[in-house]
């Protein structure tokens, strides 16, 4: 009997330490797996916010003449950013443009578009260009055609779209910019400014994902380039991925969420403006100096960060 009794019970113990143990194993790996699970999900959600849209690795390149203009830069380009490339004149910054755009091939390093190593032969450059737009500093180095609807229509036509799909994306381009009454205007007779808005719906016809600007508000008067810069936003709100180069520093640090500094064919820091243009050490490197709205935080005693905070921290400081 007391063999029974200690069997049952030792039974009992046995069978309920084994459901405890199951039962708090069941629990720690759940925990573990729900744990990996959204680590997991963290990781893909944070991967997909930073997802590169276009990257130049290591590429250098030799102008005829032995002229050295990039010298192993690596730059990454995430999709939906505003990414201001600063530099001296010579560092390199238009030779980075016409790579990122297929005009120029590199002699060593590569461009990738999408995720996926750019290729030179004709229909690879054709899909590219309709990718990655390019709008250069003088207009007048892209306009050809004798009007502005026949210019803006040269890409979409190159596609092989439909005439009646042609005229939907030229009517469209042209409102984005707001020079739809510039349609039949030959092109010899418009101002500058003008020229540049017309430069840029001929990229927007082809509907882009990145357009790079070379200089986007050089030569403009603030009117000019309040209208160019409003109509850049609406497409960035929209998702259009831009990158421009600038030697207004202060107009990068306000307007760009991300900025990437050239010297010497390389890139020597890439991240978020409020924290590349307060290095005094990196700027000077590069030939340029630090933006006012830095220099004035410094003065008033408040943190490095980014104009909207600099301006927030000093309307602070004023209600005091």
């Amino acid at each position: 009997m007391s063999e029974a009794i200690l069997e049952g019970m030792s039974e009992a113990i046995l069978e309920g330490m084994s459901e405890a143990i199951l039962e708090g194993m069941s629990e720690a790996i759940l925990e573990g797996m729900s744990e990996a699970i959204l680590e997991g999900v963290s990781e893909a959600i944070l991967e997909g916010v930073s997802e590169a849209v276009l990257a130049a690795e290591e590429i250098c390149h030799t102008y005829p003449g032995g002229v050295l203009a990039l010298a192993g830069l690596s730059l990454t380009v995430p999709r939906g950013c505003r990414l201001a490339v600063l530099g001296a004149n010579g560092c390199g910054k238009t030779t980075l443009f016409l790579h990122l755009n297929g005009s120029l091939q590199p002699g060593r390093g590569r461009i990738v578009v999408g995720g996926v190593p750019a290729a030179y032969d004709r229909a690879a450059l054709t899909a590219w260009r309709g990718r990655v737009g390019l709008v250069l500093q003088d207009p007048d180095d892209q306009l050809f055609a004798a009007t502005v609807a026949e210019d803006v229509s040269f890409g979409p036509l190159n596609l092989g779209l439909s005439v009646a799909e042609v005229r939907a994306r030229v009517a469209e381009a042209l409102a984005m910019v707001g020079i739809e009454a510039l349609a039949a205007r030959p092109t010899h007779m418009l101002s500058y400014g003008q020229k540049r808005r017309v430069t840029l719906a001929g990229v927007l016809a082809m509907r882009p994902e990145v357009i790079l600007l070379d200089e986007p508000t050089a030569g403009l008067d603030a009117q000019g380039a309040e209208l160019l810069l409003a109509s850049l936003e609406a497409l960035n709100a929209g998702g259009t991925t831009l990158v421009f180069s600038t030697h207004d520093i202060d107009f990068a640090y306000g307007w760009a969420d991300r900025v990437a500094v050239l010297a010497g064919g390389r890139c020597l820091r890439e991240g978020p403006p409020g924290e590349v243009l307060a290095n005094s050490g990196l700027l000077a490197q590069a030939g340029l100096r630090r933006p006012l709205m830095v220099e004035i935080a410094e003065a008033a005693g408040l943190p490095h960060g980014g104009r909207d905070e600099i301006l927030a921290g000093l309307a602070d400081r004023a209600r005091r």
